[in-house]
Formats: structure tokens, sequence, C-alpha cells
């Protein structure tokens, strides 16, 4: 005779399904459904409304033909790769200080953790008056007496993109740090002592030992900052607006202007649709083995 579930039991069980099934639909509707109806339009000749015919790759075509987005993927390359260089060495050098026991640790995290909790508005905002050389540091030195120093870079069509580049780096040093820490503190501490008894200094220790075993903190902080980097349009846009000209353009700001100012929906799609497979390209892999070490571990 088979026994029956008690009511309570069987309530427990369902409830919290029942909790997450809105959030899960709407996850589904508003990610998955309006990702599927981008890729379509990608493949429509959409212009300033939405068709719903069949075209091909005429829009990637249309697409890679196009020099603005040649210029955007260009300054994606350049602020990806000076971005994720500065701030994973800013961080884990800032982390090795901090895994020192310093004077008021606390402080220190909080005051370098500060600028993560900023929106990237504020921080192209902020960081536009600072660069601005008639009211940043150009500004500030010269009104010291040092007339002749220059530093207009937000100005110039060569320079701007590492103004993006300053700001980006300010803003994301603490994460960086923070997850390195985290990393340095789960490494047991008998290692470092065992490595001092043989005769080893601390910079060795660290080169040779402890930032090795932190791989899988420079995998983490390489797929964020990789994903932040491709998604960055409210700091160009607050900073720069893409400007001198198209000179600090990026796939994000492309996408928007297009949609939105220049009445290519279809481009404007196409491009979303690219960004989507290198975002895709960066986390399944790191995904896919986060996955196997844990089946590995099971």
């Amino acid at each position: 005779m088979s026994r029956s579930i008690p009511v309570k039991d069987r309530i427990g069980h369902f409830l919290p399904k029942l909790v997450l099934s809105p959030s899960l639909v709407f996850v589904f509707v508003g990610v998955y459904i309006f990702i599927a109806w981008t890729i379509w339009i990608s493949l429509s000749s959409s212009r300033m409304l939405p068709k719903y015919d069949f075209v091909g790759l005429a829009q990637y075509v249309r697409l890679w033909s196009t020099p603005r987005w040649h210029t955007a993927v260009e300054n994606l390359f350049i602020f990806t790769s000076l971005f994720l260089i500065v701030t994973i060495l800013l961080g884990l050098f800032l982390a090795i200080l901090l895994d020192q026991k310093v004077r008021a640790e606390g402080l220190l995290r909080a005051i370098y953790l500060y600028p993560m909790a900023l929106s990237f508005i504020v921080t192209g905002t902020a960081w536009k008056w600072i660069l601005n050389p008639s009211l940043g540091i150009q500004e500030v030195v010269n009104n010291l007496g040092w007339e002749s120093f220059a530093f207009d870079w937000i100005t110039s069509p060569t320079f701007a993109i590492y103004c993006v580049v300053i700001a980006a780096v300010w803003q994301s040093t603490g994460f960086a740090m923070a997850i390195f820490l985290a990393g340095l503190r789960g490494i047991d501490s008998s290692i470092i002592k065992a490595a001092q008894i043989e005769g080893a200094g601390l910079p060795r220790i660290y080169a040779s030992i402890i930032v090795p075993m932190l791989r899988p903190a420079f995998l983490s902080v390489v797929v964020l900052l990789s994903y932040i980097s491709i998604k960055s349009f409210d700091l160009v846009l607050a900073l720069t607006n893409g400007g001198p000209g198209s000179s600090t353009e990026m796939p994000s700001t492309f996408m928007f202007t297009s949609t939105f100012r220049r009445d290519q929906m279809g481009v404007g799609a196409a491009s979303a649709v690219m960004m989507l497979m290198t975002v895709a390209a960066i986390i399944v892999p790191y995904l896919y083995s986060e996955l196997k070490e844990g089946g590995h571990e099971h």
C-alpha cells in the first residue's frame, strides 16, 4: 500500500518553485525572447521600424562595410587590452600590499572599492570634468604656475580613447583587488612559511608560488572585466559621447546610434548580435571549464 505524502511536505516541495517561477518567466521573456527577436531583426530589412521579412546576412555585410564599425572594433580592442592589463596589474599589486596586514586595512579596502559602487555615468561625468582642459588637471597645474603644461587628451582624436581607459581602470581596479585579495587569503600560510625556511625572499615567493596559485582568480577577473569592456556604453556616452568625431566609438555606442539616431535598426541589431557572440565566446569556455572542474571534484 503506497504511503501518501503529507500536504505540508508537498507544499514545502513546490513552494520554492512557485516563488521562483515569475522570475524565471520574466528572465526568459526579457532575455531569451528578446535575444531571438534581435537576431531575427538582424536578418530582416528593418530600418526605422522593424520588418519581419528575411534578407539573410545582408545587414551583416552592410555592418562590416561601414568604416565606423571598423573604428569601433579597433577601439574596443585597444580599450579592452589596456583596460585588462592595467586593471589586473594594479589590482594584484594592491591586493598583495593589503595581504601584508597593513594598518587600517579595512579603511583602505573601502577606499579602493568605493569607485565600484558608482555607476559608469557618474564615473564618466566626473572624469569628463577632471580631464577637461579648461576645468580639470590642466587648468589646476596652469594656475599653480606651470603655464606650459598641457593635458588635453580628451579633446584629441588620437588620445581620447586612453581617457576612457583611465576612467574605467579607476572604477574597476578595486573590484580586481577584492577578488585577488580573496584568493590570497585562501592560500595556506604554511606554504609561505615553508618557502621562507628554504631561504626564498617574499618577492620570489609571490612571483613563483603565490601568483601562479591565483589562476581561478585571474580567470574570473579576465572574464568579468572583458564583459564590462564589451558593454561599456554608459561610460563612453558620459565621458566622450563617442568623440571627438568617432575616435572613441565603441560597438555599444555604434549600436545605439545606428538604431535610434540613424534609423538603421537592422544594422544596429546585427552589431548587437556581434557583441553577443563576443560575450558568448568569453563566457561559454569559462562556464565549461568551471563545470568540468566541478564534475572532476565530484
